[in-house]
């Protein structure tokens, strides 16, 4: 979720200009790919062409600072009920924050969005990989799951030398 710098839970100093939670639109997918370079460079995020981006911005929520700028980002994407023993269920995936809001609040204010959302499509359970502690998932209800119960497709395309935790909840 985070590149290896070190996580400061020092306050952050009053400049920071605040955010806003709003969903991605089609024209965020540039900044989605450079928000999210940081992370695929330290191996926290896996890798994805610019057109994953394009093609499912509306997956995203980001959070904004008001100069524009994107400072985190989280998808959340649906995945049908076929086999699932929850009926539709979800995936979070791409989840990060700027260096410099790490430790803000931000990527709980973003976690709360797409817990939001998610009970608003009625999904039956959350999903998502971490190479990282997960600590923050932790906090809001994920506990580790055998990938087994996510969905197929998405447990397929998980890479076993990445060394990921599944990590799930009910919604």
């Amino acid at each position: 979720m985070r590149p290896a710098a070190p996580l400061s839970h020092a306050p952050h100093p009053p400049c920071l200009s605040p955010v806003s939670v709003r969903p991605a639109r089609p024209g965020d997918a540039a900044a989605l790919a450079a928000l999210s370079e940081p992370f695929v460079r330290s191996g926290a995020l896996r890798e994805r062409p610019f057109g994953v981006y394009a093609a499912h911005a509306a997956d995203f929520l980001v959070a904004e600072a008001s100069d524009g700028t994107l400072q985190g980002c989280l998808a959340l994407r649906l995945h049908p009920a076929a086999g699932q023993r929850h009926g539709s269920v979800g995936v979070l995936y791409n989840f990060c924050v700027a260096g410099h809001r790490q430790g803000s609040g931000l990527g709980a204010r973003l976690l709360g969005a797409a817990l939001a959302r998610a009970r608003t499509q009625s999904l039956g359970a959350l999903f998502t990989a971490t190479t990282g502690s997960g600590r923050l998932f932790l906090r809001h209800g994920f506990t580790p799951a055998p990938v087994s119960l996510a969905p197929a497709a998405w447990a397929r395309a998980l890479d076993p030398r990445r060394g990921a935790r599944v990590l799930a909840r009910g919604v």
